[in-house]
């Protein structure tokens, strides 16, 4: 899910129009003297409310009339010729997230610690962040304006938190009434105006698994093209889900959803080609069963929902293992050529062969040479990711540690590496060995160095008496191959 930096909307007074953040040096905006500051309110008489509107309604226009306001409250009226394609060189504000107006049962908010990051709290509900960043709403307070504006601009696709299409699952999940909860007329016009839809459902054990999973899927595939998938994710409760109504989702509980789905998922694969329904990875990982295959998941329509990402990581980690096969026979295929010539010219010339002797590197460069250190991360995710660094040990000789991190900040069942905090990791630090450690990349928010329980990247690296990088599996790999062809 993406995060923005906002504090809840509604105690932020609306002003017309989208504010310009910053200009580029060079461009048509600061040819027009626009500055930062400035807000763009109207963009050929139609009033503009994002940087969406804006984009869309510039969109191959040559010809344009900007309304603008300065911040002296003077009002500018501009008319402009551009070339086709000319960009502005404008860099607006983020959208401010509209608020979600349901009482979800399972809502991650609910179970946040109370001195989390401000921006854990807001629960966004928000077509546009949809389109752009695959965050999911539900449509059940969406306005008719918002339904015309995804048609209008081509929103698409839009990602849709259904559930259970079983009304009263459905209105008992989002904890509204079922007029409220029923959407099937919007989806339905999203649809026929050719409107892309990937669907989610959290899955809450006794609430809407069973028959009414299955009717759900079914009800979702029969939209398909237009429907691209269907998303199954479990329920993550925290220690501070106190809500009796929800039940824990336990290793049996996804061995059953597994046995369950994979008939279907068959099913769809030989009727509409594609596997439709998609397992989240957590399922398979609490389950202890093997990550479906590369060809299960296609073009990983829902990787950014956890579903998939094993899989692609497992691909990945393969591809650099055999790189590293490669540029090790290469190097072996090498020095025995040096070796084959060097004994060939023993023979003839024994006496006068000088030996080099064996120059011990000192302490600093043996240091910058090694590869020995400790990766942190979620306890989900690390026996994974240990079996694949063993394997990188065995063929490198390397020295790299996994450790499994609990996550006592959010306690309860929640073990996945992105909800690690500054004190999760400080509560394992006397477990780091080697040189080193590295932590996952995207438990620092992606716009400040920042934890997810407030603590500064640069407190935590303080606490630590080794060298601290925060790296994403790219990151890790680029480590691991810089270290071998050294």
């Amino acid at each position: 899910m993406y995060e923005f930096a906002v504090t809840p909307a509604i105690t932020q007074l609306r002003r017309p129009g989208v504010l310009i953040a910053d200009v580029a040096p060079e461009g048509l905006a600061r040819e027009l003297e626009l500055a930062a500051g400035d807000r763009v309110v109207r963009v050929n008489g139609r009033a503009v409310r994002d940087y969406l509107d804006f984009r869309f309604q510039t969109a191959g226009e040559t010809e344009l009339e900007l309304t603008v306001k300065k911040p002296n409250g003077e009002t500018w009226e501009l008319e402009i010729e551009r070339e086709e394609g000319e960009d502005f060189g404008i860099e607006f504000e983020q959208i401010v997230p509209r608020q979600c107006a349901n009482e979800c049962i399972f809502c991650f908010c609910k179970g946040n610690p109370l001195d989390a990051r401000p921006s854990l709290f807001v629960r966004d509900e928000d077509i546009r962040l949809s389109f752009l960043y695959g965050n999911y709403t539900t449509l059940s307070s969406i306005t008719p304006d918002e339904m015309n504006r995804i048609i209008e601009q081509r929103l698409s696709p839009q990602y849709v938190s259904v559930h259970a299409t079983d009304l009263k699952t459905r209105a008992y999940l989002l904890g509204v009434d079922e007029k409220r909860a029923d959407i099937s007329d919007k989806i339905q016009r999203l649809l026929d105006n050719d409107i892309e839809i990937h669907a989610q459902i959290v899955l809450c054990p006794t609430i809407n698994d069973g028959a009414i999973l299955q009717k759900t899927v079914r009800d979702l595939a029969a939209q398909f093209p237009k429907i691209i998938s269907a998303a199954i994710v479990p329920l993550g409760l925290t220690r501070y889900n106190t809500d009796e109504r929800l039940t824990k989702v336990t290793p049996e509980f996804c061995r059953q959803i597994i046995s369950e789905i994979e008939p279907l998922q068959k099913e769809f694969r030989k009727i509409l080609g594609v596997t439709f329904a998609f397992l989240g990875d957590e399922i398979y990982l609490k389950a202890g069963l093997p990550i479906p295959t590369r060809r299960h998941y296609g073009n990983y329509p829902q990787i950014e929902d956890g579903v998939g990402m094993v899989r692609s990581f497992l691909n990945s980690f393969e591809r650099l293992l055999k790189k590293l096969e490669r540029h090790r026979l290469l190097n072996e295929s090498k020095s025995f050529a040096l070796a084959d010539g060097f004994f060939a010219e023993n023979t003839r010339t024994h006496q006068l062969a000088i030996v080099p002797k064996y120059k011990k590197p000192n302490a600093e460069n043996a240091k910058l040479n090694s590869l020995n250190g400790t990766i942190l991360t979620g306890e989900m995710f690390a026996p994974v990711l240990r079996e694949q660094i063993e394997r990188v040990n065995s063929l490198i000789g390397s020295r790299l540690k996994v450790l499994a991190v609990p996550n006592t900040y959010f306690g309860g069942d929640v073990a996945v590496a992105g909800l690690l905090t500054g004190q999760d990791f400080l509560r394992v630090k006397n477990k780091i060995v080697g040189d080193f450690a590295i932590i996952p990349k995207h438990t620092i928010k992606s716009d400040e160095p920042i934890l997810l329980d407030e603590m500064k990247f640069e407190e935590l690296k303080a606490q630590f008496d080794v060298p601290i990088y925060d790296l994403d599996l790219q990151g890790l790999m680029q480590k691991i191959m810089n270290y071998e062809i050294r």
